[in-house]
Formats: structure tokens, C-alpha cells, sequence
């Protein structure tokens, strides 16, 4: 499924100040069915509004943002948001939170949503968890969960808005393999918009990445990654070209953005 953002234009109206405040101008995309593109840019540059208007749940003030060249006005069952916080409902099992979705959309019968939910709570590595409550679970399982009941909807579209910066590094990293061994099964591979504010997660995870200036977001390059599918973090993260492509979205995002920013040190 092509998603075609041409000129998009997003703006708030601020009542306090009595003004327009511009949030995303001018951006540019075309991602492509089953591509994994993501998005990178300074804090408050606009990458969760753009993604939150790619979900229908924002309008845009300009220009256009077509999905298979209709224009997305609302949400619908062609994408599933995948939050930073899992946002599981703490008086339901596993089961009962992945199935949560479809059961509210009424989309099919509950013992078919059973089955294919535990097929999923299997797929990302929670099997034998199904009766258990969040509170039993460590913040990765219950992204996981996030991620099962997401993809329960069967989106064809899947939006990612830095679903593992809350974990630790170890977990973060096991997660990411486990996406990539997601993307990496052609019955379940999905056109996925992915935000991290991590340089290594997106060069590890992404076909290309998409660097955005500081507010008004506005995209400043879209890069190619070379290492194609299937895909091993390892590998990636040891190739000479990983270096090359840190450093340069690294100084991207340093250009972008007015205040004085560390260099980056840890490999996430």
C-alpha cells in the first residue's frame, strides 16, 4: 500500500496566544508497499504529527496525504499505531488485550480472534503468557503485547512511534531483531513508518531513512540504506558503511537544530 505525502502542511491554533503555530510544512514523501522507512529528527520537529495525520487522526492544513491515492481523513483498518507506552488495560490477560481491538471493531467472532491472537502473541515471542496480567509482565513483554495486538488488526500499514525507547538497551535490541525477523516473513511483512529518535536503531531497522529539520519539521534528506533483507543488527552494526551513515545523519540532525547537542556514544 503507497502512501504519497505531497507539500503536507500541518498547524495548530493556539488560543491561549491567539495564534497559528506551525508544526510540519512542506514535507515531501512517497513510502512504498512493504518498505520499512524511518524517521528521524530533533525533538518537537514534528514526526509524531506527521504520523498521527498519516493515522487519520489529525487533519493536515495543506497540501496532500493520499493512501493508494485516496485522501486520509480519519482512521480506518488499513493502519495500527504502535505507541512508545504499551497502553494495555490492566484487568485483561495478555489474550484479552491483543484481541482488545478487533473485539471493539467487531471485526470477527471472539473464538476466531482467540486463535489468531494467540498465533501472534506466539509470533512475537509471548507464548504460554496468554493468561497473564500486564502487571506481571517486564515494560519489554508488554510492548510486545502492544506490538501482537497491533498486528492482530492486520494493518497494512503499520505506524511506530518510538515503540522501545522506554526499555533498556538489552531489551531494545532483542526487540529489534525480533522486527526484523518480522519483516523478514513475506506473510507478515508490512509497510512500516517507524519514528526512533536512536540514529543506530533506525540505520539497523530501516530500507531508507528519513531525516527531518527542526520545527517547522521539514524534510532535509532521505537516505538509502544499502544492507538489504534478510537483515542481521549485528552484521549491520559491524559493517564500515554503519560508521558512514551514523556520522552523517548525526551531523544532519547537529545542522538541524540550533542548540549545541552531544555526539552520540552508545549503541542502541
Amino acid at each position: 500500500m503507497k502512501l504519497v505525502a505531497k507539500n503536507v502542511l500541518i498547524e495548530y491554533w493556539l488560543e491561549r496566544s491567539r495564534s497559528v503555530f506551525t508544526a510540519v510544512q512542506g514535507v515531501d514523501l512517497e513510502i512504498h508497499d512493504g518498505e520499512f522507512v524511518a524517521i528521524v529528527g530533533p525533538s518537537g520537529c514534528g514526526k509524531t504529527t506527521f504520523l498521527n495525520a498519516v493515522d487519520g487522526l489529525l487533519p493536515i492544513g495543506g497540501g496532500s496525504l493520499k493512501l493508494e491515492g485516496k485522501d486520509i481523513s480519519k482512521p480506518g483498518p488499513d493502519r495500527a499505531m504502535v505507541f512508545q507506552q504499551p497502553g494495555l488495560l490492566p484487568w485483561r490477560t495478555v489474550l484479552g488485550n491483543v484481541i482488545f481491538g478487533v473485539e471493539a471493531q467487531r471485526r470477527m467472532p471472539r473464538d476466531e480472534a482467540a486463535a489468531k491472537a494467540k498465533q501472534q502473541i506466539d509470533l512475537v515471542g509471548l507464548g504460554g503468557f496468554e493468561d497473564a496480567y500486564p502487571g506481571e509482565l517486564s515494560g519489554g513483554m508488554q510492548q510486545r503485547v502492544n506490538l501482537a495486538r497491533a498486528l492482530l488488526t492486520d494493518p497494512q500499514i503499520l505506524l511506530l512511534d518510538e515503540p522501545f525507547a522506554a526499555l533498556d538497551a538489552q531489551t531494545r535490541e532483542i526487540l529489534q531483531e525480533e522486527l526484523l525477523a518480522l519483516m523478514e516473513r513475506p506473510d507478515e511483512r508490512k509497510t512500516m513508518v517507524f519514528i526512533t529518535h536512536s540514529i543506530d536503531e533506525a540505520i539497523v531497522l530501516g530500507d531508507r531513512i528519513t531525516v527531518m529539520s527542526a520545527r517547522p519539521g521539514r524534510i532535509k534528506e532521505v537516505l538509502d540504506m544499502p544492507f538489504g533483507w534478510p537483515r542481521n543488527a549485528d552484521a549491520v552494526r559491524s559493517d564500515p558503511r554503519f560508521t558512514e551513515f551514523r556520522l552523517h545523519i548525526w551531523h544532519e540532525l547537529h545542522t538541524a537544530k540550533p542548540a549545541r547537542l552531544r555526539a552520540p556514544r552508545e549503541v542502541a
